[in-house]
């Protein structure tokens, strides 16, 4: 709501800096540049009103509003809804996935959307809308945009760069959205000296005392509405003489004081219809009406004809307040039993099947103490909440049916399911509160166990690294041993996968092998568990042979919520086909869900996959898209996948930087920085830094990284001439690809071994494991090493073909370095190696590359906006900039080319 500080077309009072901006962006936004603002500041400082002057100067524009609610922030998309109502009817046009998404979370259907998804959903929406003309979208009042909208909308901000579209929000300090951080911003202060008299002169009617005049602008430190409103707060006596007594209260307290000062003025009657209008957070006066004939007194029409109700609200359309500071005031000076009175009304006027979820709320507002009935209602509201992806919202409602539970289990289990909620919306202060509410409670076994694991999910989340998150799920595997030995063994499961990540396997696993034992016959996640700890001790022969089957079983729901585990011991047990699947099966099953974490997290891991089938474009495409969802999200990129593609690749000035920044990071993934250099350096032939690198990988001894370093070490080992090293490195991968006996590691290890005895019969047994395998990589380096050796033996005519076979894949596939290595072998035989890969595409972006694979496709633009969570107009500026690239005009060349 506005101050009422400007009149339309009369200019801001000391706000021409301001408004030049505001011009500009509009001006931008008019000719396709489109851009976002946040404009901050205290209450009262003028932000309604430099979005009204906006929405006054826009001209040719359309208009589209939405304004945060203070009761409204429980109610997932509520803002979105607001701000999208006006254009539904291009809704038609989106992509089914998009069109769906916006229908769940506005409850047209059932469904579960991703909050970005709703974002970039909402992008194609305006996006649409704004094809006839230029779209203004003004959001006021965002410090209370319910969580999920504030997502969503800060998604969109960062999108709308090519589109005609301009995104103002204005918002409250101290406590703006933490979503909205990082979007361009505009900090209102408080008007200069000359400016504050001007306005005063000009707004307020009749004459001050000039010792008056001085106090009111010396307290308003040039706060426009306490400039207006101070003066009224002091009364008659006080502006002609300056006798009211000071006040130190804060600007905004004075503020609402002024408007308190002239409720008390009012009838009883119209002060109770005041009350039900502040209660309501939808402004809809039917309802309002519908919600006072129910009160004792009952106002009635003539409520609203006493002095001063017009400077509180306005009964139109819509029920308006001229300052949040006034609905504030009004609510805040009900008392108790009438607020509860009012909550009580609005949920009998509420109809219960359109609008359950506000009815609910209501009566919650308005019990005085345990109900029940009314925490199972609100527990209702939750579930609805959670299906249209307003966690958020779960949490709200949760937190206050645990509240209003009369039993106490019931309450403990709903403070776990709220701290559940709160946690999976990234509140994570709210969670440490909620947990220490939960721990204070009588909780069964089964709930500290809950309690426990809570720890350990925030713990991880809030310090990713900290140590204390396995404990604490080992913690909890120690309280279910006895009575749920199942969970309990699931609990260690999860402390092993999660120090994997944040470190301590050894002792994590040693831990967990005092586990209750096994069932006969073992399930799945059972014989993880056992394989794992026997794993980390060392047993290969017994664990390996035990995990390959369920391994393989990519599909299986123990890899479900465990899918970095899944990865890693596809990796222990050399089995290609399951690297890659489990992968494969994660993005796809995180597409089908929606959920934007989990198909980051899957395409770090196919792009790691991808890389070792020898796929480098798929990985690139795997990276560029994790990467697009990161910027999407706000999240950090993630270093891994794109460092582990360029040491395969062999880019050493590429791949400098990402070593350097995944050294100082604290992030952990399967496959470690020291990995990824001996492959690089072992690619390039600087064999003793490989070495180096190597020997740091295998210290580590972390799941799958010392199986995946070894063959590394014994390569850059034989270089080096350090045989009694190569030989001992040889034994250990011997050990591990023996046991699974899988084609990929059989072949890694007979080539090892080829290069440690130099027998032949080894090189060809490599390439008769590795044939038919999705182990491209290794297939291909076998080739060379086969090459390098017959080279040195003399066999020009046979390393020609070798060393020929292996630089036509690995210059094909990517491997820059290898096929360096390949040619340099080449050459020295009297041969010229002829490059396959078209050197035009190294000059595309990895954007642009993951463009122009799915273009070539077929993909329309629409789908390809909708896959890399960009606007049409994003991707036709991206696909011109290919075509100039690569001299080409058309999409059909493109398919010809890529």
């Amino acid at each position: 709501m506005g101050t009422g500080l400007s009149a339309a077309g009369r200019p801001l009072t000391g706000r021409e800096d301001e408004t030049r901006r505001l011009g500009e962006l509009i001006g931008a936004a008019r000719r396709g540049t489109g851009g976002a603002l946040v404009v901050r500041g205290e209450a009262g400082i003028g932000k309604s009103a430099l979005l009204a002057h906006a929405e006054q100067h826009a001209d040719g524009f359309r208009t589209v509003r939405a304004q945060g609610a203070e009761f409204e922030m429980e109610f997932p998309f509520a803002a979105v809804h607001q701000l999208c109502a006006p254009v539904l009817g291009s809704l038609a046009a989106l992509p089914g996935p998009h069109r769906g998404a916006l229908e769940a979370a506005f409850g047209m259907r059932e469904g579960t959307p991703d909050p970005f998804l709703v974002g970039v959903a909402t992008l194609g929406l305006l996006a649409e809308a704004a094809r006839d003309r230029p779209l203004l979208c003004v959001m006021d009042d965002a410090q209370w945009l319910d969580h999920a909208s504030a997502g969503a909308l800060a998604f969109l901000a960062r999108r709308v760069s090519a589109e005609r579209v301009l995104l103002l929000f204005a918002a409250r300090e101290p406590n703006p959205p933490a979503e909205l951080d990082g979007l361009p911003e505009l900090v209102l202060g408080g008007l200069g000296d000359a400016e504050a008299r001007a306005l005063l002169t000009t707004e307020v009617p009749g004459s001050l005392d000039e010792r008056v005049r001085d106090r009111v602008l010396a307290e308003a430190r040039g706060n426009p509405l306490a400039l207006l409103e101070l003066p009224r707060g002091v009364g008659p006596t006080g502006l002609a003489g300056g006798f009211a007594p000071p006040d130190a209260a804060p600007v905004p307290g004075r503020i609402e004081r002024s408007y308190q000062a002239r409720l008390e003025r009012l009838p009883h009657p119209t002060r109770l219809l005041l009350t039900l209008a502040a209660a309501d957070s939808v402004g809809d006066p039917a309802l309002v009406w519908r919600a006072a004939e129910s009160l004792d007194p009952a106002p009635d029409a003539t409520a609203l004809s006493a002095a001063d109700v017009s400077s509180l609200v306005e009964f139109g359309t819509r029920v308006r307040f001229p300052h949040p500071l006034a609905r504030s005031a009004v609510y805040r000076a009900a008392a108790p039993e009438e607020r509860r009175a009012a909550h009580r009304a609005l949920a009998s006027a509420t109809d219960p099947d359109a609008d359950p979820d506000r009815r609910a709320w209501h009566r919650a507002l308005a019990a005085p103490g345990p109900d029940e009935e009314v925490a199972t209602a609100l527990e209702q509201s939750a579930a609805r909440a959670r299906s249209r992806g307003g966690v958020a919202a779960a949490a709200a409602f949760l937190e206050r049916s645990a509240a209003l539970s009369r039993s106490p289990a019931r309450r403990a289990e709903r403070t776990l399911a709220a701290a559940r909620a709160t946690l999976e919306g990234g509140a994570y202060d709210a969670v440490d509160r909620l947990l220490a509410t939960a721990a204070a409670m009588s909780l069964e076994a089964g709930q500290r166990a809950t309690l426990d694991t809570l720890r350990a999910r925030l713990s991880f989340a809030r310090y990713r690294g900290g140590d204390d998150a396995p404990a604490h799920l080992l913690r909890a595997a120690r309280r279910l041993a006895d009575d749920d030995p199942a969970r309990s063994r699931a609990c260690c499961l999860d402390a092993i996968e999660m120090s994997v990540l944040v470190g301590g396997l050894p002792e994590v696993a040693a831990a967990a092998g005092s586990a209750p034992p096994s069932p006969r016959p073992a399930a799945p996640a059972d014989a993880v568990l056992d394989a794992v700890v026997a794993l980390v001790g060392e047993d290969h022969r017994a664990a390996i042979p035990a995990l390959r089957p369920v391994v393989a079983a990519v599909r299986d729901p123990v890899w479900r919520h465990r899918p970095s585990l899944a990865l890693l011991l596809a990796a222990e047990v050399w089995d290609i086909d399951a690297l890659h699947g489990a992968a494969a099966h994660r993005v796809a099953e995180s597409r089908e869900s929606g959920s934007l974490h989990g198909l980051r997290i899957g395409l770090a891991m196919l792009a790691a996959a991808s890389a070792h089938t020898g796929d480098c474009a798929a990985a690139l495409e795997a990276v560029s898209e994790g990467e697009a969802i990161a910027g999407a999200t706000g999240a950090s990129p993630l270093i891994y996948p794109r460092l582990h593609l360029s040491a395969l690749r062999g880019r050493r000035a590429e791949a400098a930087p990402l070593f350097e920044a995944a050294l100082a990071s604290d992030q952990r993934m399967s496959l470690s920085v020291h990995w990824a250099s001996a492959v690089l350096h072992n690619a390039l032939g600087d064999y003793r830094t490989a070495l180096d690198a190597a020997e740091r990988a295998v210290a580590l001894g972390d799941l799958a990284l010392t199986g995946l370093a070894l063959p590394e070490l014994v390569e850059a080992a034989v270089r080096c001439g350090e045989h009694r090293q190569a030989a001992a490195a040889l034994e250990r991968l011997a050990e591990r690809t023996g046991a699974g006996a899988a084609p990929w590691g059989l072949g890694v290890a007979a080539y090892a071994r080829a290069l440690v005895t130099g027998d032949e019969d080894d090189y060809r047994a490599a390439l008769g494991h590795l044939e038919g395998s999705r182990a491209a990589v290794s297939r291909a380096r076998a080739r060379l090493l086969y090459g390098e050796w017959l080279r040195r033996q003399g066999r020009r005519r046979d390393a020609r073909e070798e060393l020929r076979a292996a630089h036509e894949a690995l210059s094909g596939m990517g491997a820059e370095g290898f096929a360096a290595r390949a040619a340099g072998e080449l050459r020295a035989t009297g041969e010229q190696a002829r490059s396959r890969v078209p050197r035009t595409l190294d000059e595309l972006t990895a954007q642009e590359v993951h463009i122009a694979r799915l273009v070539a496709t077929g993909a329309t633009t629409k789908e390809v906006a909708a896959r890399l969570f960009l606007s049409p107009r994003t991707i036709d500026a991206h696909l011109r900039s290919v075509f100039r690239k690569l001299g080409i005009n058309s999409r059909r060349q493109l398919r010809d080319l890529v």
